[in-house]
């Protein structure tokens, strides 16, 4: 047994060396690689194949099949363009990532920043969210930009993606840490931008609202919403807009400046409600090949 677990290490470091190596390649290389890469993954190797078609028919039941084989074709051309912009994060330059993930409004944040306030958003696994750790150098320097993320079971992977994460400034933040480092930066008063990507799927012990989305019963996480109303700063949600291949720019849109003024369950709606229309005007560029409703309601 300890032998097949050194055997894995090695294996994982190789591969992570791999990934290092690949992403000195400039991006237009990589994108001929995912070119090649997508009859690979959706021919051969069939990725989640049947959980993204199931996911497809059940969000759209009122396409055809014909129809729903086109959404999936175009979502694996975009998963494995995604693929290389994440692996490409170990090397990109700051130029190149700002010049290529732009936040579209900045103005939006002015009462904020110059109310010196906190500020929360909210997004889903929509168009390249993981390049979005390049904001820190897009807001005021007195600004603490941070995400929070759920820690890889690999320690090697899990490392190499809080190296990625953090090479422009953001602060990773564990889930399970997420109240404790609020509760610092609030005590020490130091400004915070803290995000929430909130389209996972919670496990079963951790459920606490359920909604529809997409025509299905869904379980959602409401921990943006306890925050907020913990904090009582604002909340945006931030919309991916994809330009054209390697291209992103984010829209933000204020969803209430405290969110006590709101119903119970409102800016969990409200922000379910936006990326919902997002799917719908252009569902390709969702993570269809997530287990999203993995856990059902009468379970």
């Amino acid at each position: 047994m300890k032998i097949y677990t050194q055997i894995q290490d090695i294996g994982y470091r190789i591969l992570v060396l791999l990934v290092k190596a690949i992403s000195r390649l400039p991006l237009w290389l990589l994108y001929i690689i995912s070119d090649c890469l997508y009859p690979v993954v959706y021919y051969l190797v069939r990725y989640r194949k049947k959980v993204v078609f199931e996911n497809l028919r059940n969000s759209f039941p009122e396409k055809s099949e014909k129809e729903i084989t086109i959404i999936a074709q175009k979502f694996y051309h975009h998963f494995c363009d995604l693929i290389i912009e994440i692996v490409k994060l170990n090397h990109i330059s700051a130029n190149e990532i700002t010049r290529r993930f732009k936040l579209r409004n900045p103005e939006k944040f002015n009462p904020e920043w110059k109310q010196k306030k906190h500020i929360l958003f909210v997004l889903g696994h929509y168009n390249n969210w993981e390049w979005g750790c390049c904001f820190p150098m897009q807001i005021p320097k007195d600004y603490t930009f941070s995400a929070i993320y759920k820690p890889l079971t690999n320690k090697y992977f899990d490392n190499l993606f809080l190296k990625m994460r953090s090479r422009f400034g953001a602060l990773p933040i564990p889930i399970n840490k997420t109240g404790r480092t609020t509760a610092e930066f609030i005590r020490n008063k130091k400004l915070l931008m803290l995000n929430f990507i909130a389209d996972q799927s919670p496990s079963q012990g951790d459920i606490k609202y359920w909604t529809t989305f997409l025509n299905q019963e869904t379980p959602v996480y409401i921990g943006i919403e306890n925050m907020a109303r913990k904090i009582r700063q604002p909340v945006y949600f931030f919309r991916v807009i994809k330009i054209k291949r390697g291209y992103y720019e984010v829209e933000a849109e204020k969803l209430c400046d405290d969110c006590n003024d709101l119903e119970p369950n409102e800016l969990t709606e409200m922000h379910v409600r936006i990326l919902e229309r997002q799917i719908q005007e252009a569902p390709q560029y969702w993570l269809w090949s997530h287990r999203r409703w993995k856990v059902k309601k009468d379970e």
